[in-house]
């Protein structure tokens, strides 16, 4: 190109310029927050995450249980409760002091039958003993002779 053309050419372009430019300044963080719109797929992978989120915290720390271990709780709570009216109706047979020392000469793995036997783990107003009533009254009969 000659010297000419390229003068021309300035002339040009700087005569077709009559806007004011502003000059490009970074934009700040808010500005750019505010013109930000989430796609759908984003909202709901945020929802799914907060969902998991949610549920690790409760499970965690907020006290939440599943069905299962509500009802294991459940059965623990009643089997110390009526393992104390066992321990109350051995406290009242007439001859618990010989109960207690033939309670003793059992074997670890009978003494559950023995106290099913003499009918402290039959609750009022039931048929039949509970085992687990049974082995807990075992433990609380033999813990509190020591």
């Amino acid at each position: 190109m000659t010297q000419s053309k390229v003068s021309e050419l300035s002339d040009v372009k700087g005569t077709t310029s009559s806007k004011k430019v502003k000059p490009a300044y970074k934009l700040s963080y808010g500005k750019r927050w505010s013109k930000t719109r989430p796609t759908k797929t984003i909202v709901f992978w945020v929802v799914v995450a907060f969902m998991i989120l949610t549920m690790f915290v409760g499970f965690r720390w907020g006290g939440w249980v599943t069905g299962g271990t509500s009802q294991r709780m459940t059965n623990d709570a009643i089997t110390q409760r009526l393992s104390s009216i066992c321990v109350g109706q051995f406290n009242q047979d007439p001859q618990k002091d010989q109960k207690l020392t033939e309670l003793k000469d059992t074997s670890y793995y009978q003494r559950d039958d023995y106290v099913k036997d003499q009918g402290w783990a039959t609750m009022p107003g039931e048929a039949k003993p509970n085992s687990k009533v049974a082995d807990e009254c075992t433990t609380l009969i033999m813990r509190s002779d020591q």
